[in-house]
C-alpha cells in the first residue's frame, strides 16, 4: 500500500527544515500517486546573470520526482536517484516556478517521472526526467 506524503520518515521527523528543499524555498502544494506539484521562488535561486539557475530547476525536478517515487515505493522500498536530465526552455527572472511531476513508468525496482516546470505565465521553463531505483529498506 502506498505511503502518504506526511508519513515519509524525513518529513515526519521534521528533518526537512534543515535540508536543501527548505533552503531553496520549495513548497509541495499537493501529492498523489498520479502527480506531485510543488513550487519554488526565483528570488534566492538565481545565477549571476539574474536568471533562475539551471541547477535550481534540477533541484526542484529531482525533489518532486523523488517524492512521487517515494509515494509509490515506500514503506517496503525507498527511492534513490539514478539519472536526472533537464532541458531548459526559457529563462525565469522573477516570481515562482511551478513543477508538476507525473509518472512515466512505475515498476517494482525502478520508476521514471517527467517533471514539467512553468513560470507564473504558464510558460514552460524546464522539462526534467528522473529515474529512481527502489531500494529495499532492510539492509542486505
Amino acid at each position: 500500500m502506498p505511503i502518504e506524503l506526511a508519513d515519509m520518515p524525513a518529513m515526519a521527523a521534521g528533518v526537512v527544515d534543515e535540508q536543501l528543499v527548505t533552503r531553496m524555498g520549495i513548497e509541495v502544494v499537493r501529492a498523489s500517486l498520479e502527480e506531485v506539484v510543488g513550487r519554488m521562488p526565483v528570488t534566492g535561486n538565481r545565477q549571476m546573470f539574474g536568471l533562475l539557475h539551471g541547477g535550481a530547476s534540477g533541484v526542484l525536478g529531482e525533489t518532486l520526482g523523488s517524492i512521487l517515487a517515494a509515494l509509490h515505493a515506500l514503506p517496503d522500498r525507498f527511492p534513490v536517484g539514478l539519472e536526472l536530465a533537464c532541458t531548459h526552455h526559457r529563462a525565469a527572472t522573477s516570481g515562482w516556478v511551478t513543477g508538476v511531476a507525473r509518472p512515466i513508468h512505475v515498476g517494482r525496482s525502478t520508476s521514471t517521472s517527467e517533471i514539467v516546470m512553468t513560470d507564473e505565465q504558464g510558460r514552460r521553463t524546464c522539462t526534467a526526467k528522473l529515474t529512481c531505483l527502489h531500494r529495499d529498506t532492510e539492509p542486505t
